[in-house]
C-alpha cells in the first residue's frame, strides 16, 4: 500500500462495509474488476473512481472515507503549508511546499467537490477543465495543483466520466 493512507486510521469494519455499500451502486461488469476479497483503500478509491467515471453517484461513506484518503494522500506526497485544499464537508489539508500562514485565511486556497476532487486525484478528470468550469476555485500564487495531480494511486483513465 503507498504510504500516506495511513496518516489517518481507517476502521476495518468501517472499510469492509463502504466497499460492499459501494459494490452495490455499482453495475456487475464495474464489479467484475474488482476483487471481492480485497476490501483495502485502493480497492474503495477504486470503485469510487469507476461509479463516477460511469456516472454512477458514489455511496456516502465510500466517497468521505475515499476523499480523505487522497486528501491524505496528497498531504504526504506533496508536504508543507503553502495550500490549503478544501474538500467539504470531508477534508481540508495543507500540503505544497513554500512559505506557511499562521493565522485567518491562507493566501493559497483550493476549493472543490468531493466528486471533482477524486476525479483530479485519479486522473481522469484535467485542472483546466475543472477550473473553468467553475468546480475548482483556486486563489493565491501556488493554488494551482496541476503539477500535483493527479495522484499516482491508480492505473490512469485514458477517458472522462
Amino acid at each position: 500500500m503507498p504510504h500516506g493512507f495511513s496518516r489517518r486510521r481507517i476502521d476495518p469494519e468501517q472499510l469492509a462495509s463502504a466497499v460492499k455499500a459501494q459494490r452495490a451502486t455499482l453495475p456487475d461488469d464495474a464489479i467484475a474488476l474488482s476483487d471481492e476479497r480485497a476490501e483495502s483503500i485502493l480497492e474503495l478509491i477504486g470503485l469510487v473512481a469507476e461509479g463516477l467515471r460511469r456516472g454512477v453517484s458514489p455511496d456516502r461513506v465510500a466517497l468521505r472515507m475515499t476523499v480523505r484518503a487522497l486528501a491524505d494522500q496528497l498531504a504526504t506526497v506533496h508536504p508543507g503549508r503553502s495550500v490549503e485544499v478544501r474538500i467539504p464537508p470531508f477534508a481540508a489539508v495543507q500540503c505544497i511546499p513554500g512559505p506557511r500562514h499562521t493565522r485567518g485565511t491562507p493566501p493559497n486556497v483550493v476549493e472543490t467537490d468531493a466528486a471533482t476532487f477524486v476525479a483530479l486525484a485519479c486522473g481522469f478528470e484535467d485542472w483546466e477543465t475543472a477550473v473553468r468550469d467553475g468546480r475548482v476555485r483556486a486563489s493565491g500564487e501556488r493554488a494551482d495543483l496541476r503539477t500535483f495531480l493527479p495522484l499516482d494511486v491508480l492505473p490512469r483513465a485514458t477517458d472522462g466520466p
